[in-house]
């Protein structure tokens, strides 16, 4: 078994588009659900398939986040280029952070249109892709 992506469901499709076509995704396809109703599937470019599904339920409201949610976690090559870049792009990501001290991973915070927090990751050299047992071990 294997993860296929997370959904959100937003509450404007075209500013939550905006914004993660900003972070740098790119859309795959959209299924029209009926009800002025949409999902849209995303992927980084470099991925070999979907990773974000976005829902857009106009007769649903506006989108609560609530307090069961905590992150998407984004692993990405150059922090500091990638912070510049979404800053360029209007966006607001957080200040660089060593929360494992200067040899750990660095990270920056983001929150998307409707809420949802993104905690954009750079490995340190040597580090594998995303987190495996030998980070506990």
């Amino acid at each position: 078994m294997k993860t296929l992506f997370v959904s959100y469901r937003v509450t404007d499709l075209d500013r939550s588009l905006g914004f993660y076509t900003a972070l740098g995704y790119v859309e795959l396809g959209r299924v029209d659900t009926g009800d002025g109703s949409h999902l849209v599937i995303l992927k980084f470019p470099g991925e070999p398939a979907a990773s974000l599904e976005l829902v857009h339920r106009p007769v649903e409201g506006r989108v609560d986040v609530g307090s069961g949610f905590d992150h998407l976690a984004i692993q990405v090559d150059g922090l500091d280029a990638t912070v510049g870049r979404l800053t360029d792009a209007g966006l607001e990501p957080g200040p660089v952070e060593y929360p494992g001290g200067p040899q750990g991973p660095k990270t920056s915070w983001l929150t998307d249109p409707d809420g949802y927090r993104i905690e954009l990751v750079e490995w340190p050299p040597g580090h594998a892709d995303g987190i495996t047992d030998a980070d506990f071990s």
